[in-house]
């Protein structure tokens, strides 16, 4: 599988960096190991669970008093030029968080087989698929992400609207119409705040149309050599409609006036999201995630197929190329967190996490929404993470320009297609 020539030119120009930062950290943190300490360093990629692991690293240590477990957390999007460096400078990470395929691919050659672990038995069969490189398993799935439309239960209920019966998109047109008709009385802005301004919402939302066409397989998304829109024009209804009746100017809505402002005041009905606007939306009111948020699946494919796009947006491997009493330690620390009383209750209840787990009682899960997503995993009822394999830089520099160009009325949908679909072809090919 090729390297992609956009996160190479990343890496070229921030490594030079990051090199010399995590050379210095390295030299300056570094304990002595002659006394018979084992040293693990976990490389992690998202910054909000940063105090968490470093807690759940101390209390690991506390219970193995021959390991020391350090925590390195470079995220903010230099996350994987981040891990880059480290294998660069000569002191790659004993156990690494890997933001999908494309990155368990590129460090394919340093990564352990991980069928011996225990947790690996525990794992959700489809979530294994993203770490599968030639057929070996290189990593396990770290949590589990879901989005659709997240909705307010509030307005649908004073709307007078049963979200259960919502069974093709005309009824979910229809439910929007209505939502439409009684803004007065609803007392909202406008049904959708879809954020037109970020990039990334626009490649999320994608994946509705994409995922079927690659057969919801993140393996066959990520080796496609074209996109061809099978499911275009499906898209299109859904983009049109919420164009339609979304908070204008759309391309000026960004991810805090949708979400911190809009949604969370009850000033629209709708938004395209995931699970983890929730810790966001608790940190506001504690009580609207309980009380009014939930999630509306896409009828991306077909009206009687209505599915959320769920997967594994980050993985977990374990470097191959350490001494063997080091690898045991790491493998037992990656059980230990998943396996463990006190590695359950920190990656559900303090991380918020989806575990990516079977065996999970669906009500312990933190929030109506999650528990949703989870259950739809379990179900095998969900489309996959179709946006994460697309060529590198394909979203950012050819989907979303194209989009917003759409969006905005200044090219037809037909243009739309051609030249994504060009797009794509060329930047796989490069």
């Amino acid at each position: 599988m090729k390297q992609k020539w956009g996160k190479k030119l990343k890496y070229f120009l921030l490594a030079p960096f990051l090199f010399i930062l995590l050379v210095g950290c390295n030299d300056q943190n570094s304990t002595d190991s002659s006394e018979g300490v084992k040293e693990i360093e976990f490389f992690n990629q998202k910054p909000e669970i940063s105090r968490q692991l470093e807690e759940l690293a101390n209390t690991y240590s506390e219970e193995h008093e021959d390991v020391n477990i350090t925590i390195t957390t470079i995220g903010s999007g230099e996350g994987a030029a981040g891990l880059q460096a480290k294998f660069t400078s000569g002191n790659p990470p004993e156990i690494m968080m890997l933001g999908g395929t494309s990155e368990i691919d590129r460090y394919q050659d340093t990564l352990l087989e991980v069928n011996d672990l225990e947790v690996t038995d525990t794992i959700m069969e489809d979530l294994l698929e993203g770490a599968l490189i030639d057929d070996s398993l290189l990593a396990i799935p770290m949590n589990v992400e879901g989005f659709g439309w997240m909705y307010n239960k509030e307005i649908f209920k004073k709307a007078g609207i049963d979200p259960d019966s919502i069974k093709t998109f005309d009824d979910f047109k229809e439910a929007v119409e209505q939502l439409d008709s009684q803004k007065e009385d609803l007392d909202i802005q406008e049904v959708f705040a879809f954020s037109g301004a970020e990039d990334y919402i626009a490649n999320q939302f994608s994946a509705h149309f994409t995922s079927p066409e690659f057969d919801h397989s993140i393996l066959e998304a990520y080796e496609a050599s074209e996109l061809n829109w099978e499911y275009g024009d499906r898209m299109k209804a859904y983009t049109d409609l919420f164009n339609q009746y979304n908070v204008q100017p759309i391309l000026g809505v960004n991810y805090s006036q949708s979400v911190e402002e809009l949604f969370i005041n009850n000033q629209v009905a709708m938004v395209h999201q995931g699970n983890w606007i929730v810790p966001t939306l608790n940190g506001i009111d504690s009580d609207f995630v309980d009380e009014k948020l939930g999630i509306l699946p896409v009828f991306g494919e077909e009206d009687e197929s209505a599915k959320i796009v769920a997967g594994a947006p980050w993985y977990i491997g374990i470097n191959s190329d350490i001494d063997e009493d080091v690898k045991e330690v790491a493998m037992d620390f990656v059980d230990w967190m998943y396996l463990s009383d006190t590695g359950q209750e920190v990656l559900v209840h303090q991380m918020q996490l989806i575990p990516p787990q079977e065996g999970y009682d669906v009500e312990s899960i933190t929030d109506p929404v999650s528990q949703k997503i989870y259950e739809e995993m379990l179900n095998e009822n969900t489309s996959a993470m179709a946006h994460n394999q697309y060529p590198d830089g394909w979203f950012q520099l050819v989907l979303f320009p194209e989009f917003q160009r759409y969006l905005d009325g200044y090219s037809t949908w037909e243009e739309f297609e051609k030249n994504t679909s060009e797009g794509f072809k060329e930047m796989r090919e490069q």
